[in-house]
């Protein structure tokens, strides 16, 4: 999917004095805060420890930099982790060492549904600091709610469309329209060249970019690979609330994704079937849950691989932000963000990973689907091109996502 155009005209050198990011009226920049500072600046100097956050629009505003300087901006909702690093470091790829490189730390209360605890999510702040210091932030905008809705909440939102409404959204109503919502207001508060969002949250980076390409939003989007444990796992701020047989079982996940990704030569259909081989047998422990059986839960047979339409209800969050990026709704978060919660089940662990196989914690699927990574619509098995193998699970309480980009060519 291409991305916006250019830098409109308010990011050229001739327009600098009439733009308050750069204006020279202002006074001049926090010197904790300016990436012209070179080693001064603290949040490059991991021994001087966090600087402070920057809190309001007004401070962002005064944030300097020069006319050819590119601005990168990644978007968390906090509880920073390496998932999180390797988007700064990528940004800073991106930007130079000359770039300037700002991350968000905002848990957005409209992204929070029924259900979804806004006051248990996670906020580390000064872990969050130094994170993104160390790994290469010139910037930290932390703002309270009230600085982002200064009103109360938005009257006027971003729409996510049929779009929003598949997958993650049909279990979750509302949730990506909070999410574009915010994050249309963060790069509108930002106004960065680019913007990096994590791959593991393939459904609100392909939202993202759908955003910025319909309304025209002056900024690259640029998707960064999945950040995975030595196990496979992929890694969210969620992992933490897993057991260890919780963890055992949520193996499955990513070991149904790089089953498929071999079985990809052969086409969707073989991606389909080796994926839900994997997943079936984690299931199999699950009284009541049969694969195969529960709309809801399970693996259906088919191209729709699970349930993609508005009243399929899961449990608990996932993990945008992205992953993370900015999107994440319940409990501990990835990354785009963004990564969403856990604890919102009700299942009971059952077992021990030194137990027998049918008494370990199964997999509760809420969804498995081969879609085309334009729309998120499910691809037919004749399908060429790209496409996102995308699953949701409870592994435990703890709601989990994850997928796998592949690439389908014409002859088999």
């Amino acid at each position: 999917m291409a991305d916006a155009p250019g830098a409109p005209p308010l990011r050229t050198a001739t327009d600098a004095p009439a733009d308050p990011l750069r204006t020279a009226t202002e006074g001049p920049a926090d010197p904790l805060r300016t990436a012209t500072e070179g080693p001064a600046d603290p949040l490059r100097t991991a021994t001087e420890g966090p600087a402070d956050p920057l809190r309001t629009a007004a401070e962002l505003r005064a944030l300097s930099r020069a006319p050819d300087e590119r601005r990168a901006v990644v978007m968390t909702m906090g509880a920073l982790h390496e998932g999180h690093a390797t988007l700064i470091r990528a940004a800073r790829d991106r930007v130079g060492p000359r770039g300037q490189v700002v991350v968000t730390v905002f848990v957005n209360p409209l992204q929070f549904g029924a259900g979804e605890d806004l006051d248990r999510y996670p906020r580390t702040l000064e872990a969050d600091l130094r994170t993104a210091q160390e790994a290469g932030a010139d910037a930290v905008f932390a703002p309270a709610a009230d600085e982002v809705y200064p009103g109360g909440e938005p009257q006027v939102r971003i729409s996510a469309g049929p779009m929003g409404e598949r997958l993650e959204g049909a279990h979750r109503p509302g949730h990506f329209d909070g999410m574009l919502t915010v994050v249309a207001k963060l790069l509108h508060l930002t106004a960065p060249d680019l913007a990096l969002y994590g791959q593991k949250d393939a459904q609100q980076l392909a939202l993202i970019r759908r955003m910025v390409r319909d309304l025209n939003f002056p900024v690259e989007i640029v998707g960064v690979e999945t950040v995975r444990e030595a196990d496979g796992l992929a890694l969210s701020s969620r992992n933490r609330y897993l057991s260890a047989a919780d963890r055992a079982a949520a193996l499955g996940l990513s070991r149904a994704l790089f089953a498929a990704r071999e079985a990809a030569p052969l086409g969707p259909a073989a991606v389909r079937k080796a994926a839900r081989g994997v997943l079936d047998s984690r299931q199999s422990g699950l009284d009541g849950h049969r694969s195969g059986l529960d709309g809801h839960h399970g693996v259906l047979d088919g191209s729709h691989s699970g349930p993609v339409g508005r009243g399929a209800r899961g449990g608990a969050a996932d993990d945008c932000g992205a992953h993370d990026g900015a999107a994440d709704n319940r409990g501990a978060r990835d990354g785009i963000p963004g990564n969403r919660g856990a604890h919102d089940g009700t299942l009971e662990e059952r077992g021990t990973p030194d137990g027998p196989a049918s008494a370990a914690p199964p997999l509760v699927l809420d969804y498995l689907a081969l879609v085309d990574p334009a729309d998120f619509t499910e691809v037919p098995d004749d399908h060429t091109g790209d496409a996102v193998l995308a699953v949701a699970a409870k592994a435990g309480t703890t709601r989990l996502i994850d997928n796998i980009p592949l690439e389908f060519g014409a002859e088999r």
